[in-house]
């Protein structure tokens, strides 16, 4: 099925001019034209109960993320703003604080103010959706799978989490910890799993107490860090944050010891927001927040005007920026 991104390139207009055509709004004639020729070719049909919705809401999306002050989440809220405004659709940021019920009042406010759709970044692995689905509001799961029949665009967290590992190992450390979010968040489970993979295949190595479960923020990476420093049978050689603010948490508190890599190896999954330290000792795999955002704007934006096919899952990939400079390496592998 068509959608109305591929008839505005066809036709050389923005997706805001076909959604204008075909919602009766004032386009030029010359411009009209071209949606209707394009939409021919292309067999592109607006669905009529999609439209009958669409009159019924507002032209709103609502979005919700577990913590509004994780530059992630927030460079992800830039990309669905982006999308969604090129077709004259505002974008309204709940912050859930990875809260269950504040998560639902979030999910209410979306029905009982019409709002067009919701993106949602669940703050569990069992979010409730059944009223804001049973309503007719369509919904992407971003980030994180919600366990319902809707669309997802995710990250590929086991293979980001192997990806930081192996930099790790590359580099020549061994005992290597893993700190990541709490254990009932898909992300830090499938990141913590790429780190097992990766150690289990590569070294000898005793695991038991080298994974941390913690929260998604700075105060987890300091509390992680500093307990295993303390501690003499689980002090590491390395460790792999899960997230950028983890990976902010223990720089902090390692270069308060004065303890910074190479003397102690780390990598970080998603792009480190702030740090004293230079760029060119810190392991990094960027995570493409903004196109995950951007992508599921699209995927929530089809779905209102009324595209039926089964749900999708769209799987995005990290990227290893750079490499930290280890023991036993000669160079910085970029």
């Amino acid at each position: 099925m068509a959608t109305i991104y591929e008839v505005a390139k066809l036709a050389g207009v923005s997706p805001a001019t076909v959604s204008r055509v075909f919602n009766g709004a004032a386009v030029s004639e010359e411009k009209a034209q071209a949606v209707r020729e394009a939409a021919g070719k292309l067999r592109f049909t607006p669905n009529r109960a999609a439209r009958t919705l669409r009159k019924q809401s507002t032209e709103v999306i609502a979005l919700i993320i577990p913590d509004i002050e994780n530059p992630y989440f927030t460079e992800m809220a830039r990309g669905v703003e982006d999308v969604a405004q090129e077709v004259g659709y505002s974008v309204v940021l709940c912050n859930s604080d990875a809260r269950i019920e504040k998560e639902n009042s979030y999910l209410r406010i979306a029905i009982a103010g019409s709002m067009a759709g919701v993106i949602i970044a669940a703050a569990s692995d069992h979010p409730d959706l059944d009223d804001v689905i049973a309503d007719g509001r369509p919904v992407v799961a971003v980030d994180r799978r919600s366990g319902y029949d809707v669309d997802s665009v995710v990250m590929d967290n086991r293979t980001a989490g192997r990806i930081a590992t192996e930099a790790l190992l590359d580099a020549g450390y061994r005992r290597i910890a893993c700190m990541t979010g709490p254990d009932n968040v898909e992300t830090a489970v499938e990141r913590a799993e790429g780190w097992r993979d990766a150690m289990t295949a590569r070294v000898d190595v005793d695991l038991t107490g080298l994974l941390h479960y913690s929260s998604f923020r700075v105060e987890g990476g300091r509390e992680t860090v500093a307990s295993l420093l303390d501690s003499p049978w689980l002090r590491p050689d390395a460790i792999v944050a899960a997230n950028n603010l983890l990976g902010v948490g223990a720089l902090q508190v390692l270069t308060e010891r004065r303890l910074t890599p190479p003397d102690i190896g780390v990598a970080v999954v998603g792009s480190l927001p702030f740090t004293t330290l230079t760029p060119d000792v810190v392991t990094v795999v960027r995570l493409p927040a903004r196109d995950m955002g951007g992508t599921a704007a699209r995927l929530l934006l089809e779905r209102i005007e009324g595209n039926t096919d089964p749900a999708r899952t769209v799987v995005l990939c990290g990227e290893l920026q750079r490499a930290l400079l280890g023991r036993d390496a000669t160079e910085v592998v970029s």
